[in-house]
């Protein structure tokens, strides 16, 4: 279900709007964003209608810190290499393909045994999940195979305002995040830059 609001929402309003299952848009590091609770089925369906976006696609999870992602991964299947690989990288632009636990949503994992997760380092997205208190879905705020949103004025010609947008700015990034496969080693998107 979608609220209308004002163009601009505050962090504890848009928490109140994840807590009932709403979406909410959100800047990152480089696009505008769609959230919403990852543990309700209802809120990720919807989002997934919203953006016209495959269920097999699978979504990340982004989140304050590693610690926050732990009920989502199944650590298990990491060897300290692998985890110390992550440690390693995460201060970056990356987003880790990791083991997922059996009990995430088959809409986050896109029906595998893999789960997307990114520690973000944009302090308004850090904020949010800090406060938040868990990770939130993170998924380009477009419809399936159109442009990117980078300014509000995009966010608002695709949703109008139906949904709260968190207020902030992206981050100096042209490109969504690299993604890269703890299993395998590879980088299954390798491409960003960032603003000169």
């Amino acid at each position: 279900m979608l609220k209308t609001c004002h163009i601009y929402t505050s962090l504890l309003k848009c928490i109140d709007f994840l807590n009932k299952n709403y979406i909410i848009a959100y800047p990152t590091e480089a696009v505008f964003a769609l959230g919403c609770n990852p543990d309700s089925d209802d809120a990720i369906i919807n989002l997934l209608k919203l953006k016209n976006r495959s269920k097999r696609k699978g979504l990340i999870l982004v989140a304050a810190s590693y610690n926050q992602l732990i009920p989502y991964i199944n650590e298990c299947r990491l060897s300290d290499f692998q985890k110390q690989k992550i440690f390693s990288l995460y201060s970056g632009f990356i987003t880790f393909l990791v083991p997922a636990r059996s009990n995430i949503s088959n809409w986050i994992t896109g029906f595998s045994n893999l789960v997307a997760v990114r520690v973000t380092k944009h302090p308004v997205v850090k904020r949010l999940c800090l406060y938040y208190g868990k990770p939130i879905i993170s998924t380009s705020a477009n419809f399936t195979g159109m442009p990117e949103s980078r300014t509000v004025k995009d966010v608002l010609k695709y949703f109008g305002s139906d949904i709260p947008i968190l207020d902030g700015n992206i981050g100096n990034f042209l490109y969504p995040s690299k993604i890269f496969n703890i299993l395998t080693g590879e980088y299954v998107r390798n491409a960003y830059s960032k603003k000169i």
